[in-house]
């Protein structure tokens, strides 16, 4: 057996409803709003108390939401203040005592204030957005050549380079977990552990099946070829979030062995691990020790039996479809690399870039990546009215 432990999404625990009613009067914003301040004084209580200050592990959990709830707390405070502001000049214009210098003053004050309550308001509404649960997790990268034979293996390999240059300029670490190789740089498939803050938000937008159109170096003629490789970023999950029972675990031991299937090793430290009730199966033989490349295999099939689950209940949940860039779909083609063009298009937002070797070289990725994830806010507000 396996199971999945659930969490709840952090601003629901602040009792704050999640989606559709939470601004549709000023009594529920308030009320709502209220909520998230004694949310935080009761955070900064506990902080300072000599049981959580004797519990590291407390300790950091909760200095945790309470770094997530701060600057949601400064805008409400700010929102609070533009509030008893506009009341004061609403009542100097009401005043009968106030003279007409007054009353003009104050009226273009009032309408200067009306703008600020707005934009904070649009700030507090993104803020309280319903979060992806898994968005402070790391990811786990896995890309895989799709059709197009060697020369979607050789895409596959720019994808993971990509990716690898990407978290070199946002300062995260990028573990190789496995490289299997078709030809000499040439990839069936890579998997990568990226470590770094909110990992997992950045990247989850990157699954799907991903297009180059190029003429490869074996094409005489000159003609572009099409080709594709899949990318899947799951988030990491630890024991805590997947329980996996060893008797539903199937492990062989084998002599690893390299591009064209030749023997790299003497023993048998490669692993492979199948998971019998989703019939998932992780191999790894990137180590030449068969404990290391067991605990990389069951990492990485953590990783898939919880994406595994969550696919099972993203399915179940139609409304969620409407709520996401795209359709979420691993089949579905988001993005293709024109070589001869120099282009870059993003299908789900209709954004082409002429960057094409910025992109690749990790550098202009953020422009995608940023614009997938406006969208996504965009759409999610737009689902609260």
């Amino acid at each position: 057996m396996y199971m999945i432990r659930r969490h709840q999404i952090n601003f629901r625990r602040l009792g704050v409803p999640g989606r559709v009613h939470f601004f549709k009067n000023i009594m529920n914003l308030e009320e709502n709003l209220n909520k998230i301040l004694s949310k935080y004084d009761e955070l900064q209580k506990k902080a300072t108390s000599d049981e959580v200050i004797n519990s590291p592990k407390d300790y950091v959990l909760i200095s945790k939401e309470l770094s997530e709830i701060l600057p949601t707390v400064d805008l409400i405070k700010k929102f609070k203040k533009i509030k008893e502001e506009i009341k004061e000049s609403n009542l100097i214009i009401e005043d009968p005592k106030s003279d007409n210098e007054m009353k003009e003053m104050a009226k273009k004050e009032l309408e200067d204030l009306i703008g600020i309550e707005k934009e904070l308001e649009k700030e507090i509404q993104l803020a309280v957005l319903p979060k992806d649960k898994d968005d402070s997790k790391n990811a786990v990268l896995e890309i895989r050549a799709g059709t197009g034979g060697d020369e979607a293996g050789l895409f596959a390999a720019d994808l993971f380079r990509m990716y690898q240059r990407y978290c070199d300029y946002k300062s995260w670490k990028f573990e190789i977990l496995g490289i299997s190789e078709s030809l000499v740089g040439s990839y069936k498939e890579a998997t990568a552990l990226v470590s770094g803050d909110n990992v997992f938000s950045k990247l989850k937008f990157e699954s799907g099946v991903h297009r180059v159109q190029r003429v490869p170096n074996t094409e005489a003629s000159g003609r572009i070829h099409t080709s594709a490789a899949t990318v899947a970023v799951l988030p990491e999950v630890e024991d805590v979030d997947v329980n996996i029972d060893e008797k539903d675990l199937r492990i062989d031991v084998f002599r690893a062995s390299g591009p064209g299937g030749q023997s790299v090793n003497t023993t048998d430290s490669a692993v492979r691990i199948t998971h019998i009730p989703t019939n998932i199966v992780v191999q790894q033989q990137d180590e030449k020790s068969q404990h290391k490349n067991k605990a990389k295999a069951l990492k990485i099939l953590r990783a898939r039996i919880y994406d595994y689950e969550q696919s099972k209940l993203k399915k179940s949940e139609s409304e969620e479809r409407k709520n996401q860039v795209g359709t979420g779909d691993r089949s579905e083609r988001i993005r293709t690399y024109n070589f001869p063009q120099g282009r870059v298009t993003d299908h789900r937002i209709n954004l082409t870039l002429h960057k094409l070797e910025q992109v690749l070289s990790g550098e202009s990725l953020d422009e995608i990546i940023d614009k997938l994830l406006a969208e996504d806010k965009a759409i999610k507000l737009a689902n609260l009215n």
